[in-house]
């Protein structure tokens, strides 16, 4: 349900022609599916929460967080889809993640509760 003043959608970049490179990636890494507007743009619906940081550097880049029952095997995954792991797994309150580069250089976590 849409609300005044919340978060209603995540855009991400897939410059430089890696838009079917970074559709390929998510749908064989996280099992996402795409609705195509156009040559250029391309929407997923999968969830949304957020948080800020405040331990972050000011450059740093919005980070989009995807949760794992099984983080291993997203480790994995991403790595089969062409991902690279530019974090390896650590723990943090909460649970443990990783970072990764998607292949139009976005970078995504992924955490989950199981293992913390």
């Amino acid at each position: 349900m849409r609300k005044d003043g919340k978060l209603d959608y995540l855009e991400m970049q897939a410059a430089g022609g890696t838009i079917d490179s970074v559709k390929s990636f998510y749908s064989a890494a996280f099992g996402w599916s795409f609705t195509d507007y156009g040559p250029s743009y391309s929407a997923f619906e999968e969830g949304l929460d957020g948080g800020f940081d405040a331990q972050t550097a000011a450059e740093t880049k919005p980070l989009p967080v995807l949760y794992s029952d099984d983080l291993e095997r997203s480790v994995e995954a991403v790595e089969e889809a062409g991902g690279r792991i530019v974090r390896p797994i650590f723990t943090f309150p909460g649970g443990r993640r990783f970072h990764f580069t998607d292949p139009a250089g976005n970078e995504l976590a992924v955490w989950s509760e199981k293992g913390a």
